[in-house]
């Protein structure tokens, strides 16, 4: 590249460094400005009574709220109060809608410990001694 009176040449790859970083610095101020506008919308939203997560995990209930020092006072379960920052609560939890039936367990322990199956009647469960006796030879052939 040379220098004529002073002044670089403007050739196209010179164009297309600048157009890559003047749309790179676009994009980042683009999702900084969505970042804020979406903490605004989400903060908007605080009111005692709400169910929130933070952005450490916690889960809990907001109790308080503090604007002047940013502080809210979760619960996080009955008796047990934590104070956060605003800006650590980070997503207001929905509550789970219970479309399906619950699973129905068994009270006794008949469908687990039985000898057989009814869905693979081929399936041969070892005896608590089998298996012990198959783990310990398995163990001897390892050395």
């Amino acid at each position: 590249m040379s220098v004529q009176n002073g002044i670089f040449p403007v050739d196209a790859m010179n164009i297309v460094l600048f157009a890559m970083l003047g749309l790179f610095i676009f994009m980042m101020f683009r999702r900084n400005k969505k970042t804020k506008e979406q903490q605004a919308t989400l903060q908007s939203q605080f009111a005692p009574g709400v169910e929130v997560m933070t952005s450490f995990g916690l889960f809990g209930r907001i109790v308080s709220m503090d604007d002047e020092e940013n502080k809210v006072v979760l619960e996080l379960s009955p008796g047990n109060l934590a104070t956060v920052h605003r800006q650590a609560v980070t997503k207001i939890v929905e509550p789970a809608v219970a479309d399906e039936e619950p699973t129905v367990v068994p009270d006794d322990a008949s469908s687990i410990t039985s000898q057989e199956t009814d869905a693979a009647p081929d399936v041969v469960v070892d005896t608590p001694d089998e298996v012990g006796k198959r783990l310990n030879d398995e163990g001897k052939k390892d050395i």
